[in-house]
């Protein structure tokens, strides 16, 4: 049974940033529907990227139609639909990785042969058939129509090819192709076209873009919910762990930037100018993640729903440790020192 808080609390106004992470995105499932149990905190907006940006639209499409426990019951519905989709996908673990309970896909002949082909042949070579599987997946979990009149805003962040910058799609905006492109690896998909511009994974521009949190709403607490591990002990040694860790460091190269560049403009921001208040006023915080530690990149693509489910308790403990140690500092004060993130810079 979930815990709840000793004593009735006043509305806070929240802001959530989902991080991207294919499976992994399941975890962050997981903190959502534990955060939705609280009804003290309304969540005033979401900015995701890649599964952060699924979980995001998915979320604000079931609360526009019934609030927080329709929302959870979508985010349910929507993970569901991804592992059912996936029950015929060649990424399976192996007998012995089963029987070991290790979730890997490390020996998993398919991931083996499609990490192989990534590096030397480009998704344009290959014939595509039948589209990404995921546009019916969220054709059947999100109501486009009332996610765009729903209460909740939202942000996904695509990348322009052309331009490499990123691109924001608010509400409105928010379709399967922006969803799909916002999670477009493109060493696996060819790029997904939007009003004739070529678009990549939201990750290269922002994992997830924090701006708009801080600029478009009233909302002065920001939950940061991360999935990539910022840091790992000891040095990767295997071109696997190599790559792998590269993968990571990109991902979380830019939202740190932007954390960074927030913390400056707080730290010099004037209370008393319009403009600079909603920088002066902010409060970040973040739930902490251990358990992606322990997982590689491949099983980022394992989708067997006891995989899914194990992250998403993993993600509704990480959620009620957060609120454990740092509920009471939303809406009064930043549970993440921001002042770190400036030294050395």
């Amino acid at each position: 049974m979930a815990k709840t808080s000793p004593e009735p609390r006043e509305r806070v106004l929240v802001d959530l940033a989902l991080q991207g992470g294919g499976a992994h995105g399941a975890f962050t499932w997981g903190v959502l529907d534990r955060l939705l149990e609280e009804e003290w905190l309304e969540v005033e907006g979401i900015s995701g990227t890649s599964a952060g940006a699924m979980n995001a639209a998915v979320m604000a499409s079931g609360y526009a139609k019934g609030g927080a426990p329709a929302a959870r019951e979508a985010l349910e519905a929507f993970w569901k639909r991804v592992s059912a989709a996936a029950t015929f996908s060649p990424f399976q673990r192996g007998p012995v990785d089963r029987m070991l309970g290790r979730w890997t896909l490390d020996n998993s002949p398919a991931f083996l042969m499609m990490d192989l082909l990534a590096r030397v042949i480009s998704p344009y070579d290959v014939p595509s058939f039948g589209g990404n599987p995921l546009e019916q997946v969220l054709r059947g979990s999100v109501d486009f129509d009332a996610l765009a009149e729903g209460p909740i805003k939202v942000f996904v962040t695509a990348t322009n090819v052309r331009t490499g910058r990123g691109r924001i799609f608010r509400k409105g905006d928010i379709t399967p192709a922006a969803l799909l492109a916002s999670a477009c690896l493109p060493q696996l998909f060819q790029a997904v076209e939007i009003d004739g511009e070529p678009y990549w994974d939201g990750g290269f521009a922002g994992n997830p873009t924090l701006v708009p949190l801080i600029t478009e709403l009233v909302s002065d607490d920001t939950i940061l919910v991360p999935i990539n591990p910022i840091e790992r002990l000891g040095t990767p040694r295997s071109a696997r762990d190599i790559l792998d860790r590269v993968n990571e460091i990109s991902f979380n190269a830019v939202a740190l930037k932007e954390l960074k560049m927030l913390a400056l403009l707080r730290k010099v921001a004037d209370p008393g100018n319009t403009e600079g208040a909603s920088w002066a006023r902010m409060r970040m915080h973040v739930v902490r993640n251990q358990v992606m530690v322990g997982l590689g990149y491949s099983s980022k693509l394992n989708a067997e729903w006891t995989f899914l489910s194990m992250l998403r308790e993993e993600g509704r403990r990480a959620a009620q440790d957060f609120l454990d140690a740092h509920g009471a500092d939303i809406g009064r004060r930043s549970s993440l020192d921001l002042d770190r993130l400036l030294e050395g810079v």
